[in-house]
């Protein structure tokens, strides 16, 4: 989609500093981006390719209006890089394709499917299932009994929806995710284990963006819940009964197990392991490849985990930690004894 950067200005709140009427087709980088592209400055680190752009025009900050080359169109925005969001969306709409259910498709006549959805080849589309308006079911998903997907979400091929799951409206749910299936529960009875129904639901709320084979399971009774404005990235594992507020964000690979509650508005780094049964206060940040084996009650930031370092010296750190309980002692044992010696002086 083509605007101008007039259109883009009235319609995003940028300030308009140049050419209103230069045409602009595509998003692209400070250092490729030529004729017709759009392209903005996030990061003063980035200010050297701001003054050699070829850009058409560029979203920036007031304090680079000075840096902006001769000729080049600013877009003056509080957050260029939510401005680009914001511009992104305009310029590379998703494209939905047209109504119908393709003639592959295996749909069960009691599911009902909006005139306005599209149905893609090689679906299944179980019996009780609700499909609502304008929703968009890419090729080869499954979509089991009594499932609901709300207005204006979109399955990714081969997505996989098992029964009683509901999704919420305007969802995006990348390909090869799985939602619905068994949790992880297990009794065991003298060494065998003896498998737990999982009887339970998932709930997902409105505007939640779920990545490549993410995996969320079914609660063991009540439901494992993903609140509005959820945004998973791919390979995370969410296990039965997790509870996921409002607007959080978590990176690829982590791990959640089964019944943690994770607050609003957090945002969990890549690689995390959270273990089960604990609560993650709102507005909590978890670094990139943390263990989490406690409640964290309160907002801020959060790190455990040992930062990269040459080979040799990992060695010799690992083995002094592996000494730190025969140190412990020790100390404790000169404290001592210098107590008993400050005594004998008084």
């Amino acid at each position: 989609m083509a605007l101008t950067t007039g259109q883009l200005a009235r319609q995003l709140g940028f300030e308009l500093h140049g050419d209103a009427d230069v045409m602009l087709r595509r998003i692209n980088d400070l250092r490729k981006a030529g004729e017709g592209e759009l392209s903005f400055l996030a990061s003063p680190k980035f200010l050297p390719y701001l003054r050699d752009t070829r850009a058409s025009a560029v979203i920036v900050r007031e304090a680079q209006l000075a840096d902006v080359p001769s000729g080049t169109t600013a877009l003056v925005a509080r957050d260029p890089y939510l401005g680009y969001a914001r511009a992104a969306q305009l310029l590379h709409p998703r494209r939905r394709p047209a109504p119908g259910v393709h003639q592959t498709a295996v749909v069960d006549a009691r599911a009902e499917i909006d005139p306005s959805a599209h149905v893609a080849a090689n679906c299944a589309i179980a019996a009780g299932a609700r499909i609502g308006a304008d929703v968009v079911v890419l090729a080869g998903c499954v979509v089991a009994e009594d499932v609901v997907i709300g207005a204006g979400s979109l399955l990714g091929p081969n997505v996989t929806v098992l029964e009683g799951v509901t999704i919420g409206e305007r969802c995006l749910i990348h390909s090869g995710a799985v939602i619905g299936a068994d949790g992880f529960g297990f009794a065991n009875d003298g060494g065998e284990w003896v498998k737990i129904p999982q009887i339970g639901g998932v709930v997902i709320g409105n505007d939640v963006e779920i990545g490549a084979n993410t995996t969320i399971d079914r609660g063991a009774v009540e439901d494992t819940v993903i609140s509005d404005g959820v945004k998973l990235d791919n390979l995370i594992q969410v296990a039965h009964n997790v509870r996921i507020g409002r607007n959080t964000a978590i990176a690829g690979c982590t791990g959640i197990a089964g019944s943690t509650t994770i607050g609003e508005r957090c945002a969990i780094g890549g690689g995390v392991g959270i273990t089960g049964h604990i609560e993650i206060a709102d507005g909590v940040t978890i670094t990139g490849r943390s263990f989490v084996s406690q409640s964290v009650p309160e907002a801020g930031s959060y790190s455990t985990g040992t930062p990269l370092q040459p080979t040799a010296k990992w060695r010799r750190n690992f083995l002094r930690m592996r000494q730190l309980d025969e140190f412990a002692k020790r100390l404790k044992k000169l404290e001592t004894k210098l107590a008993h010696s400050d005594d004998e002086k008084c």
